[in-house]
């Protein structure tokens, strides 16, 4: 059974390795001791705060094998972003140059640097090791997420984004940053990335053309890329558009790829989760080919699990969720308990 919850100290080596094996371009999860201990002991404070609104909570989970212990992969959620280090976007807008004069109308993009998404709720750190690619695994690691969210949604802003990875090459060069670099930098995108990674965000500030920027100037690879994802980001990205995302303009700074939104209350996930006491008990009656798969948790915070299985039971008449021994044991679930599922 795989199990989602909290991270801990313990898990230093196994988020090492996901960090090593995420590659370029996973800015979140950067190959540095010092910042990867931060980051749990920044996670392990915030599930145990008592609050009731989103400050700047870091809320980062993995994925437990339980058969063998071992860690197969990630995902978080940050309460508000932008809040202590300000978060750039470019958006992606309209700028027209009429003449009635000489009968020219010409409509131009334009990119032009914005903080427009501070203080909203983002998704993120999301990476399933390679060999667990398979089944419904990736599904759940997604959207398990909105479980934590829809129990806890004081603890998060009105408006969640997730900013998708933007296309680059297997060396990890991107062909925005490409253009950038001959302009205005100096640097290397992995190293920009890198940068970034590390919380070092001031050379962006600093260096970054303030002005908008005219779309028709980039190269055409730059050109081609804005809004696109990385080949391996499309899976994640369709996954939340049929969670109700949506791209409003607004790509990454330095890999052109978009960032999507949507409102908590209006992703499915959420709005169709249900919350219902458990009775533990035999499903045999139940068959294992007709089942729907559950995603199921607990309403704990700093002892949140979730797991997904076809060893659960909704009983509409009841309004009870009928679960396995085992599932409640994943769970930490007694008689009696409430839990949160919806149909993965």
């Amino acid at each position: 059974m795989q199990v989602l919850r909290p991270i801990t100290a313990n898990d230093f080596d196994a988020l090492k390795q996901i960090a090593i094996e995420s590659g370029h371009g996973f800015t979140s999860l950067p190959v540095d001791d010092t910042q990867l201990k931060e980051k749990i002991e920044r996670a392990e404070k915030s599930f145990a705060k008592n609050i009731n609104q989103p400050l700047d909570e870091s809320y980062l989970f993995v994925l437990e094998d339980s058969e063998t212990g071992d860690v197969i992969g990630t995902t978080a959620i940050e309460a508000a972003v932008g809040l202590s280090v300000p978060l750039y976007h470019y958006h992606l807008g309209k700028t027209v140059h009429h003449s009635p004069t000489l009968n020219v109308y010409n409509t131009v993009d334009i990119l032009s640097m914005c903080n427009d998404y501070t203080g909203c709720s983002e998704i993120c750190t999301l990476f399933l090791r390679e060999n667990s690619r398979k089944g419904l695994t990736g599904r759940f690691l997604s959207r398990s997420r909105f479980l934590f969210m829809a129990q806890h949604s004081e603890r998060f802003a009105d408006t969640v984004i997730a900013e998708m990875r933007g296309v680059s090459d297997e060396d990890g060069h991107s062909p925005f940053w490409q253009w950038l670099q001959e302009h205005f930098f100096s640097i290397e995108f992995p190293q920009a990335d890198h940068l970034v990674g590390l919380g070092d965000k001031v050379f962006i500030s600093e260096l970054m053309p303030k002005y908008p920027i005219y779309v028709n100037l980039l190269s055409k690879k730059a050109q081609a890329v804005i809004g696109h994802v990385h080949e391996k980001t499309k899976p994640a990205l369709k996954l939340l558009e049929k969670e109700g995302f949506e791209h409003r303009g607004y790509v990454d700074l330095f890999d052109a790829g978009p960032t999507v939104e949507a409102k908590l209350g209006n992703i499915r996930s959420i709005r169709d989760s249900q919350v219902c006491p458990i009775t533990i008990g035999e499903l045999d009656h139940i068959s294992q080919n007709s089942s729907d798969t559950l995603a199921v948790c607990n309403q704990g915070v700093s002892g949140f699990r979730a797991t997904f299985t076809k060893d659960a039971h909704y009983n509409h008449a009841k309004h009870t969720l009928v679960i396995s021994q085992d599932v409640a044991n994943a769970l930490n679930l007694s008689q009696g308990d409430a839990a949160r599922f919806f149909r993965l």
